[in-house]
């Protein structure tokens, strides 16, 4: 079995680190992300510029393939370029942040799973639902149970796995639910800077809208700590 894992933090997250200690022992683990943040790319590729990759050693944990462009360029660039031979099953993250909600759409966490979808190779997205103390263990624990559960039944074709997993000790999440994306939006802020030259700039903020019911949702289960499949 040979899992590649990817994210849109970067090869030096410690998400993605978190992943692949959960994930060992299953089998090859294979190590493609991108070098830096590409947070909310979305399924974006590099068509205009070259794309470099360089090979890391992450605080000597594992050796990977670091990718000087997005997370979707990543998995074409393993599948086609830096494996011998294709994965079996395709993880992306432990992302910090949820991706619930329209969160899915920006998401290059998601895209990466969806690019290995794409390709006919079962693939899952992580995301952990906090910004603050994230608990990577739990979060592991719960990625290495899905990839399990994906090896023993696969994954029907053209499906793939938007996992969220609520930021709890392992022992106080309170099961898994089968959800729909909630209906939501980003009610965006644009905040007006000037250099010292006069020229204007602006930094995006903002927060999260929901819209509509929220039951059976991913933010339902993610608000009664369960994990969102």
């Amino acid at each position: 079995m040979r899992i590649l894992i990817c994210n849109d933090d970067g090869i030096y997250a410690p998400g993605l680190m978190a992943l692949h200690q959960a994930l060992e022992g299953l089998g090859e683990i294979r190590v493609v992300a991108p070098y830096g943040e590409q947070s909310a790319v979305g399924h974006a590729i590099t068509l205009s510029d070259p794309i470099k990759i360089k090979v890391v050693r992450p605080n000597g944990a594992f050796e990977g393939h670091a990718v000087f462009g997005t997370p979707a360029d990543c998995i074409k660039l393993a599948v086609n370029v830096l494996l011998d031979r294709p994965p079996d099953m395709i993880i992306s993250g432990i992302n910090l942040g949820p991706n619930a909600g329209i969160s899915v759409i920006y998401s290059g966490t998601v895209s990466a799973a969806t690019e290995g979808t794409i390709l006919g190779i079962p693939s899952m997205a992580i995301s952990l639902a906090t910004f603050n103390h994230p608990q990577w263990a739990a979060a592991g624990a719960v990625a290495r149970r899905l990839a399990q559960e994906i090896m023993r039944r696969g994954l029907p074709s053209d499906v793939l796995l938007n996992v969220n997993i609520p930021n709890r000790p392992l022992e106080q999440l309170t099961g898994f639910a089968v959800t729909r994306m909630g209906r939501s939006r980003f009610a965006e802020v644009f905040h007006r800077r000037v250099t010292p030259r006069g020229d204007a700039y602006y930094w995006m903020d903002g927060e999260l809208k929901l819209l509509g019911e929220v039951n059976g949702t991913d933010f339902q289960a993610l608000d009664q700590g369960c994990v969102s499949v």
